[in-house]
């Protein structure tokens, strides 16, 4: 395990709090909503917490799971529930994978994506993007040919923000064995949806003869990243049955299957965080690249920027200044920072300072 890549949450707030000097750290590295929950979520955690945390939860998450399936036209016996939807993925590693098998997915990518099958004993293939983050479809066809057993794609990617279009999640579907089980984690869908292009993953596999799985969470844009709830939609019953078998039979606690429950019943509230997070989204693109940096177009809640020089001694003057994001560590992106956007407000001192370090040393 000692060659296990390292999770990076971010730098610790209180740490940087410290160091800056500041008594409000702009924390800019989880990909947080901070437009918070919803009135309706915050009554009925209030009254979870009066009635419900003396006593274990409900093990198979029966009413949540069927009020996601009632949302999503699925029967609630093909919902899994999990701590946030990367319990899921330990989940389906411990489930499905054997040392020595062959795991596909993306890079740059989510960093729980190779973790996990790495713990397993699992051989992880990473499919890098184009020059310009875009779907390289000969190298995904190419790996795919190679007969993974396991598949992970995001859509939007963690950490671009790029998206794949429909016909680019049809050729991955269509390029994947059979014997391959698909995960395709939409962590971050609820912000792309709204864009035309943006494929509808649930329609594209209903009804394959194949093994699929779509992840989701209600930490992003529902705002509930402190209690952890995500959950997955299978192709069928049988490996919801598999997950069970693996998974603690406590692993969505009380307060989080009653948020989650309440957090879908808001559209209203949803809707607002997305809309809002995309012109925030816009503003900043725009402001950055006129400052002349390279930013990744995005079709989530945070941005890849290129800052042009070792993105860990930017993230540490961005610390200086109170400032949180994080520097991405994988081969090939040292230069990278990705950053969760925040209010208006907090998003301006974001950016003044990150340009002015950026702008250091140029001639």
């Amino acid at each position: 395990m000692a060659g296990l890549p390292l999770y990076d949450p971010g730098a610790d707030p209180d740490e940087v709090a410290t160091l800056s000097g500041s008594r409000r750290v702009v924390k800019l590295s989880n990909n947080e909503s901070p437009f918070g929950i919803s009135p309706e979520v915050a009554e009925a955690v209030r009254l979870s917490l009066a009635d419900g945390v003396s006593r274990y939860p409900d093990p198979t998450g029966k009413r949540l799971a069927e009020a996601i399936g009632k949302s999503l036209d699925v029967p609630a016996e093909r919902v899994v529930l999990g701590n946030g939807s990367e319990n899921i993925l330990e989940l389906l590693c411990q489930a499905v994978l054997d040392p020595g098998d062959l795991v596909v997915t993306q890079a740059p990518g989510f960093s729980l994506h190779e973790i996990f099958p790495r713990v397993m004993g699992a051989r992880v293939e990473k499919v890098p993007v184009t020059t310009d983050f875009g779907f390289d479809a000969d190298a995904w066809r190419e790996a795919l040919a190679a007969g993974p057993k396991l598949v992970f794609l995001a859509n939007p990617c963690n950490p671009t923000g790029a998206m794949l279009s429909a016909g680019q999640l049809e050729h991955v579907v269509a390029a994947t064995p059979k014997s391959a089980l698909l995960v395709l984690d939409e962590a971050y869908g609820e912000f792309a949806r709204p864009n035309p292009e943006y494929p509808d993953a649930l329609e594209a596999l209903r009804g394959l003869d194949r093994p699929w799985i779509v992840l989701r969470t209600f930490s992003k844009a529902y705002g509930l990243a402190g209690v952890r709830v995500g959950y997955g939609i299978a192709s069928d019953s049988v490996l919801i049955q598999a997950l069970d078998r693996v998974r603690t039979p406590y692993n969505v606690n009380q307060p989080a299957q009653v948020a989650a429950i309440a957090a879908l019943g808001d559209r209203a509230h949803l809707a607002n965080a997305v809309r809002r997070t995309a012109l925030e989204i816009a503003r900043v693109t725009d402001r950055l690249r006129g400052a002349g940096l390279r930013v990744v177009p995005s079709s989530t809640n945070f941005l890849f920027i290129d800052t042009g020089r070792r993105a860990d001694r930017v993230a540490q003057e961005l610390h200086r200044a109170g400032i949180i994001v994080k520097a991405w560590r994988e081969p090939g992106y040292e230069n990278y920072i990705r950053a969760s956007l925040s209010t208006p407000g907090d998003n301006d001192v974001f950016v003044r300072c990150l340009t002015q370090i950026c702008a250091k040393d140029k001639p």
